[in-house]
Parts: structure tokens; C-alpha cells; sequence
């Protein structure tokens, strides 16, 4: 009998290298692992979508899939846009079936790599952990919850690591911005301030991450104060082995998925209204199915798209997926959808 196949689902990108960069990591991963079937797509903005990746798998026989979204917190895409995708592949190719897996990060896989990046630039600098502050930039995100996965992995980075500082920004819908995580950091008093992108591979966003420490590091607020940027995570092997490890504990059923504070169960202050929000697939413009019209998309301010409109999210359908005997994923055990 055959394993599962490994799905890898990222969001998409309009920079081309970001893309590249998945597809490239996908084909390593296939590479190594030559026991089972691998395969990656994009909900959007990218090739190859989804649908075409799940289409010339099940042409080649694959019934079993264990989807692994490859995105760092549980913002809307990996709580709604991905398993709703997920549920419409399952339509289309009867008899195929799908356990979703969690979401990346914080992981000390993660960490490990971040702090070879912090110590990447200190080196450049020469400078010290002591010396450096740093300015951990995520996406940013209208989930509250995503935006508190990101100052987690703040303070675990901080944590033992011996940096003078770990503080947190967002470079998309939500404070503080970039530059207001510099102008903290100078107030608390950094020489030295270490921007690290908290992102997987290049794209739109991480680029501007650079372009906005750049004009404030230029600007009269940032005198006396050294800001250097540090890289994306990128295809490390810990980020291979993460994903791994993520596909084994969705084939097993072991997701331990966090549900204390997601605003589509909890009446979060301000996110009321998306308690029991409905979902449904967020379609790639090349998809027969794709509603989205003219919208333009970019890596972006539509981000997490407050997803007020979503398949249901009523509490006996469970979070993220958490279907019969814990498992995640569409078709009799999806997460957020319908």
C-alpha cells in the first residue's frame, strides 16, 4: 500500500524568486524522499495552483493525502482559505481523501535558523548578541491570534539567546509597524538594531521589510542608531525536517492544535462577528472556478481578508481541522469548512 502523499500548500507570491523558491524546496523534498509521493501549489498569485498539483497526483493514483500549509501561524489561510481548498479538491476527485496538517511555527527548527540569521549579520557588524537588538518582523495579520503567534516566537528568540532585545512589528495590517519598531528599539536605547524578516522564503512583503528599515535608518529619527537586515529563513534543512515532521504527526493524528483564542470560536474583543463565520475556497484566478474577478491581490493588504465570509465555523466542527479521532483536513474531518 502506498503512503500518503505529502501535499505542501503555500499561499503565493507576485515576486518571482518567492515562488521559484517553493517550488524549488517542494522538488528537494521529492527529492529526499523518494517513499512518497510530494507535491506543492499555491492558493493563489502563483503557479501551479493547487487544483493542477492535486489533479496530476490523483492522475497518478495518489487516494490519500496529508496537506501540510506551508505558512508560519494560524491566520486565515491556514484556518480557512487552505482546508475549505482542500474540501473542493475532495469534490472533484471522488474517492480521494485529506488530513491537514498544522501550521509551522514558533518550532525550534524555526528559531535555530533565525538565530543563524541574527548571527549572520552580528558577524557582518562585528558585532556581538549583547550589542544587538532585535526588530522581529511578521506579516501581520486581522487574526489577533496570528499576530500573538509572532510575538511568541519573539520571545522565545529573545529567550536564552543573549540578543540585548527582541521586539516585534508587522509590516501589514497590524501594529506596530516597522517603523515604529525602530523608533522603539531607539527609545529603549539600541546602538545596533537587527531586522529579521519573519517569513519563509523572498517575496513582495519581505522586501518591503528591507525597503522600510532602509528609509527610516536613512531618516533624522534613526541617528546613532546601526540598522542592518537580516535574510528570510529560507529552504534550511530545519525547515525540511519541520515539514516532515508536521506530515508524520497529521498522518497520526497528533496535531495538538491551540484553540483557546481563535476569533472563529471565542468572542474576541473587537472580532465578534466572526465567530461561526461561514468559509469557502479562496480560488486561484486560473482555476475554472475563481469568483474573485479583477481584484487586485499583492502579497498585501488583502492578507488574512477578515474572512467574514468563510463556510461554517460552528463549534461542532472543530478548529483548524479537529475532525473525528483528532485528525484535520476536508472530507469528514475538515477544519472551518464545508
Amino acid at each position: 500500500m502506498n503512503a500518503p502523499a505529502l501535499l505542501l500548500v503555500g499561499h503565493g507570491t507576485r515576486d518571482t524568486a518567492g515562488a521559484e523558491a517553493f517550488r524549488a524546496f517542494v522538488a528537494q523534498l521529492a527529492a529526499d524522499h523518494p517513499e512518497i509521493p510530494v507535491g506543492g501549489g499555491f492558493i493563489e498569485l502563483s503557479q501551479p495552483p493547487l487544483a493542477d498539483t492535486v489533479a496530476a497526483m490523483a492522475a497518478d493514483g495518489v487516494r490519500e493525502f496529508a496537506a501540510v500549509p506551508l505558512v508560519l501561524v494560524s491566520a486565515g489561510h491556514a484556518k480557512g482559505d487552505i482546508p475549505a481548498a482542500l474540501a473542493r479538491e475532495e469534490r472533484r476527485h471522488p474517492g480521494t481523501s485529506y488530513a491537514y496538517g498544522r501550521p509551522l511555527g514558533p518550532h525550534p527548527n524555526l528559531l535555530a535558523v533565525l538565530e543563524r540569521r541574527l548571527d549572520e549579520v552580528l558577524a557582518e557588524a562585528g558585532a556581538s548578541r549583547a550589542d544587538a537588538t532585535v526588530l522581529l518582523v511578521g506579516r501581520g495579520s486581522t487574526d489577533p491570534d496570528a499576530n500573538a503567534e509572532v510575538y511568541k516566537a519573539a520571545r522565545l528568540l529573545w529567550e536564552g539567546r543573549g540578543p540585548a532585545g527582541v521586539e516585534t512589528a508587522f509590516v501589514s495590517l497590524a501594529e506596530p509597524s516597522v517603523p515604529a519598531g525602530l523608533d522603539r528599539c531607539r527609545r529603549l536605547g539600541a546602538r545596533l538594531v537587527v531586522v529579521l524578516p519573519y517569513f519563509l522564503f523572498p517575496g513582495v512583503l519581505p522586501d518591503r521589510v528591507r525597503d522600510q528599515a532602509g528609509e527610516w535608518a536613512a531618516g533624522e529619527d534613526a541617528a546613532g542608531v546601526d540598522v542592518r537586515c537580516a535574510d528570510v529563513i529560507g529552504p534550511e534543512p530545519e525547515l525540511a525536517a519541520l515539514v516532515m515532521e508536521r506530515y508524520r504527526e497529521t498522518l497520526a493524528g497528533d496535531l495538538r492544535m491551540n484553540c483557546d483564542a481563535c476569533v472563529y470560536r471565542i468572542k474576541l474583543p473587537g472580532f465578534e462577528d466572526r465567530v461561526g463565520a461561514p468559509q469557502q475556497p479562496h480560488h486561484h484566478p486560473d482555476d475554472p472556478g475563481h469568483t474573485h474577478g479583477n481584484h487586485a491581490h499583492g502579497d498585501h493588504a488583502h492578507g488574512d481578508h477578515g474572512h467574514q465570509g468563510h463556510g461554517p465555523h460552528g463549534d461542532d466542527h472543530g478548529h483548524e481541522g479537529h475532525g473525528p479521532g483528532g485528525g484535520h483536513g476536508s472530507g469528514g474531518h475538515h477544519a472551518h469548512t464545508h
